[in-house]
């Protein structure tokens, strides 16, 4: 009896460890088996690109976006995004036909967002991304003013279907752009809780505020709902890759917008001309040599009006015979109005847009550095030469 009952006491902590040995096996298999479920449903998931085409469509964008095209098609990936917010494409119309015949022919859904809120989609960059399997747009957004086709029409027909003769000279802003079936999106007319919705509040679910919005809606995107303490939400399954510029690619394609191409431009001539102006060969003048060449690399990817150019060019010569005099007069004021003229006329608007920023900094800064700051230098130059002069005599 005492051996049976010392058996007894010692069996049932033995039980009880057997028995959470046995729970917690079976309790870490069910995690590892969900968490299994979960990567393998991860992975068949895949993933989507989203490119970036942002500023204007220039041949090093373009580039860029060709290549994206044909690696989509290799590496497997869902779909490829293009996230669009341009205003003009300054490539040729043969390059424009070229990417939009890729997209057309992709195996791979090739889909388009215009955003974030307040983004555009015009020009010839509207007339490419109508030939995207789908089209996505933020609140705030627009897209038209597609001016004349220049996209095949025997391959593309006509951009824009039945807008095509509206979307030449006019724009749809986001909620005209889903009530024409420009943006496709399925309507609902409840809402989770079950709540009727409005005409205007169905508009407005098509919209996709963000990049998140327009992926989950997206077919090739997946995602699953699970509950949360704020209530249901849509958790994506599908991974995102950002492609993007390189550093270089990124560097020459801000070097071809507007503005930059402009400055870049006026500040060479500048350094220049005070180099020419100077004692020797200095730092001003490596400077000014890179910056103009820079500049000019800017202006040979745009658009830009001949004369204008040469009106800017001849101002620094005029700008030059009256700063050799240390007073400014007769040539200064025509190297001002050869500058300004050179300026505003520099780029055609209806290929490419500079806002009057740049040209207000540009004019305002010539005025002044022509007027003020060169004579200054000047006279500080000969001063110089004068002090020096005089103190040998005194030697």
């Amino acid at each position: 009896m005492i051996y049976h009952g010392a058996f007894s006491i010692i069996r049932r902590p033995m039980v009880w460890a057997l028995a959470t040995s046995v729970f917690l096996a079976f309790f870490t298999y069910c995690q590892i088996s969900q968490v299994e479920a979960q990567e393998s449903k991860t992975k068949n998931a895949g993933f989507v690109e989203v490119f970036e085409v942002s500023g204007l469509l220039d041949e090093v964008l373009a580039d860029a976006v060709s290549n994206a095209l044909e690696e989509v098609q290799r590496n497997g990936a869902r779909a490829l995004i293009l996230q669009v917010n341009s205003k003009q494409a300054v490539i040729s119309d043969e390059k424009l036909n070229q990417i939009a015949k890729q997209i057309l022919d992709s195996p791979v859904p090739i889909e388009v967002w215009i955003g974030p809120s307040g983004s555009s989609a015009h020009g010839k960059i509207a007339q490419l991304i109508s030939t995207a399997n789908s089209i996505g747009v933020s609140i705030g957004s627009s897209v038209g003013n597609t001016g004349e086709q220049v996209l095949d029409p025997g391959i593309f027909g006509d951009v824009w279907g039945a807008n095509h003769e509206v979307l030449k000279s006019n724009t749809f802003d986001w909620e005209q752009a889903i009530e024409k079936g420009i943006v496709q999106c399925r309507k609902v007319e409840v809402d989770e809780l079950g709540n009727s919705l409005t005409e205007q509040q169905q508009i407005a679910r098509c919209a996709n505020p963000t990049l998140g919005d327009f992926l989950v809606s997206r077919d090739s995107f997946l995602s699953e709902v699970v509950s949360t303490e704020q209530g249901p939400r849509l958790s994506p399954l599908t991974q995102t890759k950002i492609r993007g510029l390189s550093l270089l690619d990124q560097l020459m394609h801000t070097i071809a917008s507007p503005p930059v191409a402009y400055l870049l431009l006026i500040s060479g001539l500048v350094l220049l001309l005070f180099e020419f102006f100077s004692i020797g060969i200095g730092i001003a003048g490596a400077i000014g040599a890179v910056v103009l060449a820079l500049g000019s690399y800017g202006l040979a990817a745009l658009p830009i009006r001949l004369w204008s150019l040469l009106l800017i060019l001849a101002s620094m010569v005029a700008f030059a015979i009256d700063v050799q005099t240390v007073v400014p007069r007769l040539w200064t004021l025509i190297g001002q109005i050869s500058f300004i003229f050179g300026t505003v006329f520099l780029y055609p608007q209806e290929n490419v847009e500079m806002s009057w920023i740049p040209m207000v900094v540009g004019i305002v800064g010539i005025f002044i550095l022509m007027s003020r700051g060169m004579p200054i230098m000047i006279r500080g130059r000969f001063a110089t030469t004068k002090i020096s002069s005089l103190s040998e005599n005194n030697t």
